[in-house]
């Protein structure tokens, strides 16, 4: 199983960003999909997830009104609308297919995400 995920970048506090994420290497139905982030010196975290469906989604409260998460399961890809981004979201972005909630059978590479203010 592969996960490479993308999107990250350099976003002045208050821009945008939207990650994808796509999953190869198995077939993935019943799979939820998700997001976790890991700042510098802390523990990875929970950001998002959602359902093979996709009639289910659950966010942390830090981002809840701000990150939308989304995917498309033609092409098995999660993704990650940010919005009203804040110098605290930064973070390197792991994105995990699984058949637990969240998931975490699987994970991504990761991808920086930077906010300055």
């Amino acid at each position: 199983v592969q996960l490479q995920a993308s999107g990250g970048g350099l976003v002045q506090a208050g821009g945008s960003l939207r990650l994808s994420c796509a999953a190869s290497g198995r077939t993935f139905s019943s799979y939820a999909m998700g997001w976790f982030r890991q700042a510098p010196g802390k523990e990875r975290e929970f950001v998002a997830a959602i359902s093979w469906s996709g009639a289910s989604t659950g966010y942390t409260d830090s981002v809840r009104g701000r990150f939308t998460i989304s995917r498309d399961n033609t092409k098995n890809t999660v993704y990650l609308r940010m919005i009203s981004l804040k110098p605290e979201d930064t973070a390197v972005y792991y994105c995990a297919v699984g058949t637990s909630w969240p998931p975490r059978d699987y994970w991504g590479q990761g991808t920086q995400v930077t906010v300055s203010s």
